[in-house]
């Protein structure tokens, strides 16, 4: 019988040495340091603030303020959309668009007296075009727009960064320089944000939704192309050892001993990249590479708040959509 350990020997683990203190202040050195120069103080001391005038404590608070402007004029969401039927061009009134209607509104308008010199307010007499669910049909459109450039960018996408996986993993690549110089491709791809990217595809292919696609497409080949190729180094070489001692070529071995083992990687990759390429479509927008961030930019910058707000209702709908629809497929082929 193996002697145990003797009396009084075995003492608790220590839980923190001397070096794990050591890291921990020189932390939190690095987060006072750069706390102070981001202004993060005066930050938690607003959003304190703003948190006690939501809760009904008596103070001000310029987030408060702020977030309560815009949310009141967010809600309700705009649905319909309001023309004067004088600024659409050839309006036949006895043909309508579906569930819409015309409408007179009476408004005061300033205008200069000729006789006294001064501005008075006149009835002014106008005609509306009402489309109860006129504005939301846009948002639609748009959104689906936004849908098309997500899926045809990741489709590129995988078909740039599936053949840069093939050649930088190692143990496929048929040459050593063929490693670096794909790896360094996806390194470079990676570096560069969707925003700064589109900025430049925008000046080459103009406004619209090739300059989006091609900027979400860029980032993601560079993000699938390492992953993909991290997960065919790391699959298990048993198979891979059987084929290539019957003759097998890297193709084959690919095909038929990797693949196997990567593919649902391969299919959660790709499924979270079509999911962030969405999101990442409503950004890029902004810079006007097409979807429904260009549509938000141009409402947000006229002060259409409850615009606005249909807008973001319309994303997050979309977005959750696109979350259960991955989380079926990856049920399904996973």
């Amino acid at each position: 019988m193996a002697p145990g350990p003797a009396a009084g020997s075995w003492r608790f683990p220590t839980l923190f040495g001397w070096r794990t203190l050591l890291v921990i202040v020189i932390a939190l050195m690095v987060v006072l340091r750069t706390g102070a120069d981001v202004g993060m103080g005066r930050a938690v001391v607003e959003s304190g603030k703003g948190v006690a005038v939501a809760v009904g404590l008596p103070g001000e608070s310029q987030v408060a303020r702020g977030f309560g402007t815009i949310l009141t004029r967010m809600f309700p969401p705009q649905l319909a959309e309001v023309t004067e039927t004088s600024r659409i061009a050839g309006f036949d009134r006895d043909r309508l668009p579906l569930f819409a209607r015309v409408e007179s509104q009476t408004i005061m308008v300033q205008s200069l007296d000729p006789e006294t010199m001064r501005m008075v307010a006149r009835p002014v007499q106008r005609e509306l075009l009402i489309e109860p669910l006129g504005y939301l049909r846009q948002v639609v459109a748009k959104l689906i727009e936004t849908l098309e450039i997500a899926l045809w960018g990741t489709l590129i996408a995988v078909l740039i960064g599936a053949p840069l996986a093939f050649l930088g993993a190692r143990n496929l690549s048929p040459h050593p320089l063929l490693i670096v110089a794909s790896r360094s491709i996806v390194s470079l791809l990676r570096s560069i944000p969707e925003l700064i990217s589109a900025l430049f595809f925008v000046l080459a292919y103009g406004f619209g939704p090739v300059a989006g696609i091609f900027a979400l497409a860029l980032y993601a080949a560079g993000f699938l192309g390492k992953f993909y190729a991290e997960d065919i180094e790391n699959a298990d070489r048993g198979a891979q050892e059987a084929l290539t001692a019957v003759g097998a070529n890297r193709l084959k071995l690919f095909c038929y001993a990797i693949l196997p083992q990567v593919l649902p990687q391969y299919v959660a990759y790709t499924l979270y990249i079509l999911d962030r390429n969405v999101r990442m479509a409503t950004v890029i927008g902004l810079v006007g590479a097409g979807g429904i961030g260009m549509e938000l930019k141009g409402r947000y910058d006229l002060y259409q708040y409850a615009h606005v707000g249909t807008i973001l209702i319309a994303i997050f709908v979309l977005v959750f959509a696109l979350d259960q629809l991955a989380a079926w497929l990856r049920r399904r082929l996973i």
